[in-house]
């Protein structure tokens, strides 16, 4: 395996490798796809910060066009083994470059799964506020995010019971190959400081809509 924290370069693809380690993972994207509905709009952008492959930001477009064929569609991902994968699809811009570069404005919708975990804990509250500040006003962003439980004994209950959904995919040794290497990299807040953090970006109506393990999916409407 690369160690490269996007895992572009796995076996079998990133879209097999991220659905084989969190459960019902295309139950999420169905989710945010779903959910998306009530908010993208003609001659509006809809962003998706950390797009890998592609694969949600072309599900969003599959799932909007035929009442919004004017959206505009960005996926934004930093990583070169993604490069290959997003230049061939057609259907919507590729910003290749750091989040925290890229302009927010003239939003309906921003996506973000599984990144903000990956940015440093000092720059994702200016993340968020620029995110914020570039959604129109009844946009939402929705997201999802790997969290600590304010509880260790729970925290200890599902750790371990993730381990064994895991090790139906995946030897001891790649779990543990991976846990070390997103030791510096992986750095998850609780609920409660995402929470605070959307709110101290401008969100004032921010919940949960989905949750396996230790992964949450929430929303945040402006």
């Amino acid at each position: 395996m690369n160690e490269d924290f996007t895992f572009s370069h796995v076996t079998g693809g990133f879209d097999t490798h991220i659905q084989k380690s969190i459960r019902n993972y295309d139950q999420l994207l169905d989710d945010v796809v779903a959910l998306s509905r009530y908010f993208v709009e003609d001659k509006t952008n809809i962003v998706d910060v950390g797009c890998s492959t592609g694969k949600l930001t072309d599900m969003l477009f599959q799932g909007n066009h035929d009442h919004c064929k004017n959206a505009n569609y960005t996926g934004v991902e930093i990583a070169d083994g993604f490069r290959k994968a997003l230049e061939a699809r057609k259907k919507f811009k590729f910003f290749h470059g750091d989040v925290q570069d890229y302009i927010f404005e003239n939003c309906s919708l921003v996506t973000s799964l599984f990144t903000l975990q990956f940015i440093p804990k000092k720059d994702r509250q200016k993340v968020l506020t620029k995110i914020y500040q570039g959604l129109n006003l009844g946009g939402a962003f929705i997201f999802a995010e790997k969290i600590t439980c304010d509880n260790p004994m729970i925290q200890d209950m599902l750790t371990f019971n993730y381990y064994d959904f895991k090790n139906k995919n995946f030897v001891s040794n790649e779990i543990m190959q991976k846990e070390k290497l997103l030791r510096h990299m992986l750095k998850p807040n609780t609920w409660d400081e995402i929470k605070t953090q959307a709110m101290s970006a401008g969100f004032s109506k921010i919940d949960r809509f989905w949750q396996n393990h230790t992964f949450i999916g929430a929303i945040a409407i402006k």
